[in-house]
């Protein structure tokens, strides 16, 4: 009998193995936080674990999305469910998906936004790029993150600062590099950054485009991201 010429589509096999995982780690952050609410009064060590773990899954989760995103869309075309969202539910969503980590960690996170602001925008892409940089912030910072939300010349405008070391010189000199040429192999400066510059420049409003920019100082002396939304 002949070899089978019949090929394997791992695009198939990669987006079930994703899933599988993904609903793994639903459960295991799920379990984190069950943990934490049942464990009474307790101290530092164990809250500091409880935060490690949450954070490990957390991005964990989010690379797992990223990675499957920009498989389908071939790092050339991402596709976008665009729809009207009121800011504030995106904000307190936010805010719920990580008040677990939160508290672990003893962090404060100021919320301010337009009231009443809605805008187009494609939800989940845009809640897991927001998700990626506030885990980010919390794992570095030390007690303050701030998000704002506001209009500005006609772009919705996000902005997540923190009190911690600020992002390190290679991510900010990222800042002024084309999509062609990023290194997505880089740790941290790698993939996230690739993956948020993506979402941003894929919301389009005639000849305006979205875009993120990294800096250093802000309200808390931190790292601040912005993104800018048509």
């Amino acid at each position: 009998m002949g070899k089978s010429n019949t090929s394997i589509d791992f695009s198939t096999v990669l987006g079930s193995a994703v899933h599988d995982m993904k609903n793994s780690l639903c459960l295991l952050l799920q379990s984190i936080e069950n943990l934490g609410t049942s464990i009474t009064d307790p101290n530092i060590t164990t809250r500091e674990h409880l935060a490690s773990a949450h954070y490990e899954a957390a991005r964990l989760n989010t690379g797992l999305v990223q990675l499957l995103s920009l498989y389908r869309a071939g790092l050339d075309n991402l596709p976008l469910n665009i729809d009207e969202h009121y800011i504030d539910e995106v904000a307190d969503e936010l805010r719920a998906t990580n008040e677990s980590y939160l508290n672990h960690k003893n962090m404060r996170l100021e919320v301010e936004h337009s009231a009443d602001l809605v805008w187009y925008l494609d939800a989940d892409l845009i809640a897991i790029l927001l998700n990626d940089v506030l885990i980010n912030a919390m794992r570095y910072s030390n007690e303050r993150i701030k998000l704002s939300i506001f209009e500005e010349e006609q772009f919705l405008v996000v902005k997540i600062e923190d009190d911690g070391p600020g992002y390190p010189q290679a991510m900010l000199d990222a800042n002024d590099l084309k999509m062609q040429h990023f290194d997505i192999s880089q740790g941290r400066t790698g993939l996230g950054l690739f993956f948020a510059r993506l979402i941003a420049e894929a919301h389009t409003n005639g000849e305006r485009k979205g875009s993120i920019r990294l800096e250093n100082g802000g309200s808390f002396g931190g790292s601040v991201f912005e993104l800018k939304l048509p």
